[in-house]
């Protein structure tokens, strides 16, 4: 049995969707599907029961994912014992936004149970780079949101929160239960300085050019709504001032809590993290 293969089946076997395990592995759902299939044949049994409502494990299956896990985490090691015999010891990654969320807390505990001879490096960045300096080579892996430019770039999904836009405590649209972007068309908003990711800045700015102060952190973003009643988005879910309040959006897209990286970099620690992460973030 290849690493990979099993790397296919215990993605599907904890998504138990092989669309979900595809968009987890950055491939099409056809050749996992082939790939998985082929690993049944090696072993002379089923591994899913495949039915209308969703895939299920076997008994065989249950029996493969625990000696699976064993294997791939054995496989992990050995690379990280060489990395480490090799100089690689180190790692940065860089983080946006709020580094006191719960996903993040779980993430540092577990990767520090799993790897506990390994130096961690963090960089805090600010919101006009949302790939946290990794292009420019400043961190191995970034904890950030999405969207972005993705060339050259690989990205797990960790999780998606829905989004508001935060005012002043004393606004009236602050007694709203929720609000559509059209209301607040005639609203100035936060912007990001000129260079700023198209598609990052589109996002925030709720899918139109907008006209207001240029911000580069979080908190000077409620600093310009403070003083200047300025309006900007943000996710729902974080503590904010008294002085301010946050309103859902019901036309929003969610915002994606993303791990991303440089594609092709083959660093067991970087791997490792990734892995942490989706399960840290799952809970």
């Amino acid at each position: 049995m290849e690493l990979r293969t099993l790397r296919y089946f215990v993605a599907v076997a904890e998504e138990l969707h092989f669309g979900r395990a595809a968009t987890r592995l950055h491939m099409s759902q056809p050749p996992l599907s082939r790939a998985i299939k082929q690993l049944e044949a090696d072993v002379g049994a089923l591994l899913f029961a495949r039915s209308p409502a969703g895939v299920a494990l076997t008994p065989v299956g249950t029996v493969l994912l625990d000696e699976a896990r064993a294997l791939l985490d054995h496989a992990d090691r050995v690379r990280e014992r060489v990395s480490a015999a090799a100089g690689v010891t180190t790692i940065t990654v860089g983080i946006l936004g709020d580094g006191t969320d719960p996903g993040v807390t779980r993430l540092a505990a577990a990767y520090r149970r799993r790897h506990p001879g390994i130096e961690i490096r963090i960089r805090d960045t600010d919101l006009t780079d949302p790939t946290c300096g990794l292009r420019a080579g400043l961190v191995d892996v970034a904890l950030t949101r999405a969207p972005f430019d993705e060339t050259a770039l690989t990205v797990r999904a960790l999780r998606t929160d829905p989004v508001g836009v935060v005012l002043r405590a004393d606004d009236p649209l602050a007694r709203c239960d929720r609000l559509r972007l059209a209301e607040l068309s005639d609203r100035r908003w936060f912007r990001f300085p000129q260079g700023t990711d198209p598609l990052w800045q589109s996002y925030w700015n709720g899918g139109r050019p907008r006209e207001g102060p240029v911000v580069r952190a979080v908190q000077e973003c409620m600093q310009a709504v403070l003083w200047n009643g300025t309006v900007g988005l943000a996710p729902l879910g974080h503590d904010l001032p008294t002085e301010l309040a946050v309103v859902p959006l019901i036309d929003m897209a969610p915002s994606r809590v993303v791990a991303v990286w440089n594609e092709g970099d083959t660093n067991p620690l970087i791997r490792s993290f990734v892995e942490i992460a989706t399960a840290a973030y799952r809970h």
